[in-house]
């Protein structure tokens, strides 16, 4: 709509992308604040509210009955807010668009199983949920493909692409966004450990996608020029928006969950960033926590396989300094702190290629 206004109305201002980024940043802000408490209001009438793991640790037991889903209120104020300020004839928005609305959709799918089927905290069989991610990755890479998004490999402090990938693009990519939905998953363990670092990862990403897609400023920091790649710093501004919102609510002590119609699309979306501003391999510094847990996760199972021994005290590792008495507050800082310094040193790699 405010790109229609600029179009039509010659309201010039609104064609600059830093401009309605900041509009839709507050649009998904506002949205989030004012629909949050009105589903969580429904959320506990309707006990939508996700069973406790029963291997978590013993104090989780005590947010049973907190309302979960709520990642379907940001998810949607930042559709909303890039319907509204967005070029919506730009096939990386309608990827983008795409990518959190499927995911959102798989989310759902595994929410409502939990709380309205099945009545534990299994959800979707871990094999069903792997498909349907696959199924949905290989959607929105499918268009990435067709429209010609460069297959170029490109690595941190190196200004040449490593190799060109070519059709195997598709099968990496895929990767990508299916690894980094699960990686988001897997980190929403405790009240707004996965929101902050989110909301920094997109930050950083959204700076990424507009220097991309900026010639001056692709040219002196020596990184691929995709012209119109920018305009997903507005659909990044509006997720950035939304989580903040979220955060009011989610922080320590949560009165809602993300649940996985949360987590999952806010890992596949990271992904998605990841992949159009050329900058897969920086993920692993973007997300960094994310990494982390997965990595955890990763090394505890096949430990116990190999060896039966444990290399955690639980995992993923939040639980695992959970089990050696650190508060939960206390953990949760601390990992914002190191996906601070992380997403720093991921902007400071720009400068030096």
């Amino acid at each position: 709509m405010f790109y229609w206004l600029y179009r039509h109305l010659e309201i010039n201002i609104l064609q600059y992308i830093s401009v309605r980024a900041g509009i839709s940043f507050f649009i998904a802000f506002v949205l989030t604040m004012y629909l949050m408490p009105k589903f969580i209001r429904w959320a506990r009438a309707r006990k939508a509210s996700q069973p406790i793991y029963e291997l978590a640790p013993e104090a989780h037991q005590i947010k049973a009955g907190t309302p979960t889903m709520g990642g379907i209120v940001f998810i949607f104020s930042t559709l909303i807010a890039t319907v509204l300020t967005a070029k919506l004839n730009n096939f990386y928005v309608v990827g983008g668009l795409l990518t959190l609305g499927l995911f959102s959709l798989i989310g759902i799918q595994d929410d409502l199983s939990k709380i309205l089927k099945a009545k534990n905290s299994a959800g979707l069989s871990a094999r069903m949920k792997l498909l349907l991610q696959f199924i949905s990755a290989l959607v929105v890479v499918g268009i990435l493909y067709y429209f010609g998004h460069t297959t170029d490999l490109y690595t941190p402090f190196y200004k040449f692409p490593l190799f060109e990938m070519g059709v195997f693009a598709i099968i990496f990519w895929m990767f990508v966004i299916v690894g980094s939905s699960n990686a988001v998953n897997l980190t929403d363990g405790l009240d707004g450990l996965a929101t902050v670092p989110s909301i920094l990862a997109f930050t950083t990403l959204s700076i990424l996608v507009y220097v991309v897609g900026h010639a001056v400023f692709a040219n002196y920091l020596l990184l691929p020029n995709i012209a119109i790649v920018g305009e997903l710093a507005v659909m990044g501004a509006a997720i950035c928006g939304a989580l903040i919102g979220f955060l009011w609510f989610n922080a320590y002590p949560a009165e809602v969950f993300m649940g996985d119609s949360g987590s999952l699309p806010l890992g596949a979306f990271m992904g998605y960033l990841g992949i159009v501003s050329k900058s897969e391999i920086l993920l692993i510094a973007i997300g960094f926590i994310f990494v982390l847990e997965t990595v955890s996760v990763m090394l505890q199972v096949g430990s116990y396989k190999l060896r039966q021994k444990r290399v955690f005290l639980m995992a993923p590792i939040h639980h695992h300094f959970e089990q050696k008495g650190w508060k939960e507050n206390k953990i949760i800082v601390r990992f914002w702190i190191i996906s601070f310094m992380a997403n720093l040193v991921a902007l400071l790699s720009l400068k030096l290629r």
